[in-house]
């Protein structure tokens, strides 16, 4: 047991670790160009905020939360996922006092106990935004936006983008009443959690996977014919920008998405490449969530994105994310003062900027342009005693193999204007 890792982990190896740089660097220029700042929370929040963010009718609160009573006494869970803990360091540190709208962003690990399955491990990573304070349909829009520009920058194009209204309280009511009624001749048919479902958030029975559950809903009534006029309007507005933008959409009813804080917009982009787990990207807005953290009346909207099924994607659809480019020079020696001597000149050059690697393995000289090899080192120089004399070294170019000599000093500056 020492030597693995607990099930549904996985670490992530220099031969991986990569690609996730070149996603998360992708990921905050984006957000900086949308005018998205980042934040970070804690890795774990009190069990509260969770219950009253997230949703008693959940899986996630039911099932799949990691939830223990610390020292102290008090209940604690690790994040479980990413909204919730942005809305309550929204309101903690008195974010709404300030120039609305607030636009955050995070890259975090989520917490989730279930049966690990591609894509969803029980620690994965979670990429989302967050627009607090801003109820337009712009905004919406701007959300899907940057999930659409960040698939389509990293080369994926076979994507649906689905889009749904969930109503607000006023139409909600409406329509649950309607969901109930059309239900409660099968409800004896339904799988155990729905039959919670149905009592707290019927809403959440049309997001079953279980295979009898979708037969009996498959002909549920549709929550757009039961829209209020302020959803309705809504929703159509984000149809226009969506359109503005040059989006395809497919309007889907029967998203819902599997968290109780949605209102109005909800929305996934689905990979066609990934099998069964196509989703990978979802979000929606929740103009109550702020309010019923304990904050002030005010709306939001967001998405999350989990980066392991990302890159899963990535793979299945042959993209290959590039890898990083090689040292700039090696610096091999030969006898005791040069060892000393190169020790400090490779911890200047790399002061100022360039790639370098030497020996901390008193291999022999031949052996050490091995290691440049391996390394995909761009240029290599060899420095002994005679080279230390006469401040001079051959700078040699890895890959044609052609030599020029140069002063030691002119090294950092050959390399960079190469």
């Amino acid at each position: 047991m020492l030597t693995k890792a607990p099930r549904g982990t996985k670490d992530i190896l220099p031969s991986e670790s990569y690609k996730w740089q070149y996603i998360e660097g992708l990921i905050r220029e984006i957000c900086d160009v949308y005018g998205f700042k980042e934040i970070r929370t804690p890795g774990f929040e009190h069990t509260e905020l969770f219950l009253r963010g997230v949703g008693e009718s959940t899986d996630i609160v039911r099932k799949e939360m990691y939830t223990f009573t610390d020292k102290g006494g008090r209940s604690i869970t690790l994040k479980a996922e990413g909204t919730s803990p942005a809305v309550r360091a929204f309101i903690e540190h008195n974010l709404y006092a300030e120039t609305q709208p607030t636009k955050l962003y995070y890259i975090t690990p989520v917490y989730r106990y279930e049966r690990p399955q591609s894509g969803r491990l029980r620690e994965h990573h979670q990429f989302g935004v967050e627009i607090f304070g801003a109820k337009n349909a712009s905004a919406d829009a701007e959300v899907i936006s940057v999930a659409m520009t960040l698939l389509k920058k990293l080369g994926l194009n076979n994507l649906e983008l689905r889009i749904n209204s969930v109503g607000c309280p006023v139409c909600r009511k409406n329509y649950n009443k309607v969901l109930k009624d059309f239900l409660k001749d099968n409800l004896e048919y339904l799988c155990d959690d729905c039959k919670v479902r149905y009592e707290i958030n019927p809403l959440r029975v049309l997001d079953c996977k279980v295979e009898s559950c979708q037969r009996i809903t498959k002909d549920a009534p549709l929550i757009t014919d039961y829209l209020c006029d302020d959803c309705k309007s809504h929703f159509e507005e984000l149809q226009k920008y969506l359109d503005i933008m040059g989006y395809d959409y497919i309007i889907d009813p029967r998203i819902v998405r599997g968290l109780d804080y949605y209102t109005k917009t909800a929305f996934e982009i689905i990979s066609k490449d990934i099998g069964a787990q196509g989703t990978v990207c979802g979000g929606g807005r929740y103009d109550g969530l702020i309010e019923e953290c304990g904050g002030p009346s005010m709306p939001g909207v967001g998405f999350g994105m989990g980066l392991e099924r990302l890159l899963i994607t990535l793979e299945q659809n042959g993209i290959e994310i590039p890898k990083p480019e090689g040292v700039d020079l090696f610096i091999a020696y030969v006898g005791e003062e040069a060892k000393l001597f190169t020790f400090a000149l490779a911890n200047k050059l790399r002061f100022d900027g360039l790639k370098v690697e030497r020996d901390n393995m008193d291999r022999s000289l031949k052996a050490q342009m091995k290691y440049a090899n391996k390394l995909n080192a761009k240029f290599a120089i060899v420095i002994g005693e005679e080279e230390m004399k006469e401040n001079k070294v051959k700078l040699k170019d890895m890959s044609v193999g052609s030599e020029v000599e140069i002063s030691i000093d002119e090294i950092e500056q050959r390399i960079k204007n190469i």
